[in-house]
């Protein structure tokens, strides 16, 4: 399946990747658990998508499949720590800041060098990102927007990694990351009120927010360059609100679906330059 990945296919999986991670927002709104309970929850139900895909427990990890695992425990653990000390628009725009460091780790550790439209596609959802959160900006909560900025480079950290294991097996390092998760949450999920619909919310985040997305997420960076795919990526915080709108009720204004608009534009950008590159 891998072998034969042309790169619409890829481009699709990393759709349907962005779209199951920008569901957690209106999930984690009913879930009254404590955050690393739900991280330690939603990775237990996730090793298990990966241990179904992978049919084996591998028993030995390379160097880079350990930086992408840790890596990626701690921007879920640094986000949801974030999103508590300051705004959750704050947060995400923070985090989304990935692109500036994926571009100088990819040079670097990768020999992937970004391109002029890269730089222009860049610019542009950067620019659309801050229309679309806008007021929902602010400069308070220091603390809370420094772990999001370094959520941000353990993002770029964990999409180098996976990256650099075009030629292996990615989804190896996810499963150690869930597992790692579930290691260093599982103890407070005992501490947590158990009924019926918090584990379906967090069923629903392990299996299909976490565990299917990063199962798209790593079969297609073996063929999307790293920063494309963080670039692509964006549309998740741009579709959370869609699924707020759609269940809550709460109607995003016209700055916010300008800078939408702006980050389609940004994300249609990269994903053409790259192809007639390719």
């Amino acid at each position: 399946m891998i072998a034969s990945l042309d790169r619409r296919k890829a481009i699709l999986f990393l759709l349907i990747a962005a779209v199951l991670w920008s569901t957690s927002g209106i999930f984690l709104k009913i879930l009254n658990w404590q955050p690393i309970a739900v991280l330690a929850g939603r990775s237990l139900f996730s090793s298990l998508v990966f241990l179904v895909y992978l049919r084996r427990i591998p028993l030995r990890f390379t160097r880079w499949q350990w930086v992408a695992a840790l890596s990626s425990v701690l921007t879920q653990f640094l986000y949801i720590t974030a999103i508590q000390m300051t705004t959750a628009a704050n947060a995400i725009f923070l985090q989304y800041t990935a692109p500036v460091y994926i571009l100088l780790l990819g040079y670097w550790f990768l020999r992937e060098k970004p391109s002029r439209a890269d730089w222009v596609a860049m610019l542009v959802i950067f620019a659309g990102l801050g229309l679309f959160f806008g007021d929902s900006l602010s400069p308070g909560g220091f603390a809370g927007n420094l772990l999001a900025i370094i959520s941000g480079m353990t993002m770029a950290l964990m999409t180098v990694a996976m990256r650099a294991q075009k030629d292996g097996t990615p989804a190896e390092s996810f499963l150690l990351a869930n597992l790692l998760g579930v290691l260093l949450g599982g103890y407070y999920v005992f501490q947590q009120p158990w009924t019926v619909s918090n584990w379906a919310v967090v069923g629903y985040l392990g299996i299909f927010q976490i565990g299917l997305a990063f199962l798209f997420y790593s079969i297609a960076i073996k063929v999307i360059p790293a920063l494309e795919t963080t670039l692509i990526g964006t549309l998740e915080p741009i579709l959370n609100p869609v699924w707020v709108f759609l269940f809550v009720g709460e109607r995003p204004g016209p700055m916010a679906l300008l800078g939408a608009l702006i980050v389609l534009v940004g994300v249609t950008i990269s994903s053409i330059a790259s192809a007639r590159a390719e």
